[in-house]
């Protein structure tokens, strides 16, 4: 079987290159090449939004796509590959369901309106928008791979390496109640795994771990033994954070505080992703795995200079501790 990845240098992509290999897959990437291609892959060169030349010879069984900008670079390449690609997995987001996404949500939820032709925008809608246009040119031949929240090793956003730095400092640590409000989340290594085992998967998924397999104890003090630190997990009420001015998700990576926002973030029904083969590690694993890479690299986790650092800062975490 031989695989396109169309990124694969960094989180996602990388998993998904990785778990190419491992499996028997010939493997092919197509990037800038700011990061060194792994052992055994053909590295191919381009931009995505400037040259695919690169991509105009070669046939691929599967093309895995995780572009998260303006949706007419997916529509190019997409159009570039229809005849000479079996099937294209994009890797998408349950963000491009209309908000408020209601507890209990699948597949068939509202939408957010996209372009497939369009440019820079809204997060949400230029993941639609992305949709669309492999749709455009893949049909029943397209995946809509919709994540949630994306933890594990060479996570390049910084939400679970943010957790893990601050606990191992230890002491005080602002912990966001409630203790077991629930969390969804996919290891980016479990979707890359359940991406190639459906390489003919048609039409929306959406992929994160069931209701009930974490909760934000779980996470933090999954974090407290990866780093055996001797950190004391404060938990406090939502309002109590909230009324401080403290940013949920952004200042408190992971975090939504009970309402909307998190059924439509935490309380999504994945029967589908189930029944179709994901499988999904524990919480623990996910933490110490992640750990184990941080510390491999120095303790201080590559960011994307797309994405604005997450995290709470010193003074505000003793601010609403105090309270």
């Amino acid at each position: 079987m031989r695989l396109l990845v169309l990124g694969g240098s960094e989180f996602v992509g990388r998993a998904v290159v990785e778990e190419g290999s491992r499996t028997g897959w010939k493997v092919t990437t197509f990037n800038r090449g700011t990061h060194p291609a792994p052992e055994g892959v053909t590295a191919l060169r381009g931009d995505r939004l400037a040259d695919l030349s690169a991509l105009e010879r070669g046939e691929w069984d599967l093309v895995v796509d995780t572009w998260s900008h303006a949706p007419s670079a997916v529509r190019a390449s997409a159009r570039l590959l229809a005849g000479r690609a079996g099937h294209y997995s994009y890797v998408s987001t349950r963000s491009v369901y209309a908000f408020p996404t209601p507890a209990d949500a699948a597949e068939d939820a509202p939408l957010v309106e996209g372009d497939p032709g369009g440019g820079e925008s809204g997060y949400d809608v230029m993941k639609r928008g992305s949709e669309l246009a492999v749709e455009e040119s893949f049909g029943d031949r397209a995946a809509f791979v919709r994540a949630g929240l994306i933890l594990g090793p060479h996570e390049n956003i910084g939400r679970l390496p943010w957790w893990l730095t601050r606990i191992a400092r230890g002491g005080p640590v602002l912990a966001p109640g409630p203790a077991d409000g629930g969390i969804q989340f996919v290891d980016a290594r479990d979707l890359a795994a359940w991406t190639l085992a459906n390489p003919s998967f048609s039409g929306p998924c959406d992929l994160v771990s069931p209701v009930g397999h974490a909760s934000m104890r779980d996470l933090l003090e999954a974090c407290v033994a990866a780093t055996g630190s001797d950190a004391d997990l404060r938990w406090t009420d939502p309002e109590t954070i909230l009324a401080a001015g403290v940013e949920p998700w952004t200042e408190l990576p992971c975090w939504i505080p009970p309402g909307p926002g998190h059924d439509g973030m935490h309380g999504s029904d994945v029967s589908l992703a189930l029944s179709t083969g994901l499988r999904c590690r524990p919480v623990t694993e996910t933490v110490a795995d992640t750990w184990t890479w941080l510390r491999s690299i120095g303790g201080r986790a590559p960011q994307r200079p797309d994405r604005p650092p997450v995290g709470l800062t010193a003074e505000t975490e003793r601010r609403v501790l105090a309270l």
